[in-house]
């Protein structure tokens, strides 16, 4: 039994989600909200909120026990990006690309085997 949670439009790029999301991929629910607690990274916030999440939905949706969890999936997916406009010398304009990223969080009990 598995349980899921997505999160849309993150105002964070998805190489710098990345780099939290390898750090709990596999691990323990517990052991997971321990290392992102203790990481300094911005992106750790919405990672730990989709990750509350998923747990919330399997204890309530499934039935299953948070203490017998693990993170079986998660991974981030481009979302779409934001194009500005920035100013530069003698007339001329940079574009500025503000990426978004989908965080999605699969979280359930390890099988055996």
């Amino acid at each position: 039994m598995q349980a899921r949670a997505i999160a849309k439009y993150v105002r964070i790029s998805p190489r710098k989600v990345r780099q939290v999301v390898n750090l709990i991929r596999g691990k323990k629910v517990s052991e997971a909200i321990a290392i992102l607690t203790f990481t300094a990274k911005g992106s750790t916030e919405p990672v730990t909120k989709v990750l509350k999440s998923a747990v919330a939905n399997a204890e309530h949706n499934l039935e299953l026990v948070a203490d017998n969890l693990f993170v079986n999936e998660i991974y981030v997916n481009e979302g779409p990006t934001l194009k500005r406009i920035k100013p530069r010398a003698q007339g001329r304009a940079d574009q500025i690309r503000k990426r978004t990223s989908h965080i999605t969080v699969v979280v359930g009990e390890k099988k055996e085997g």
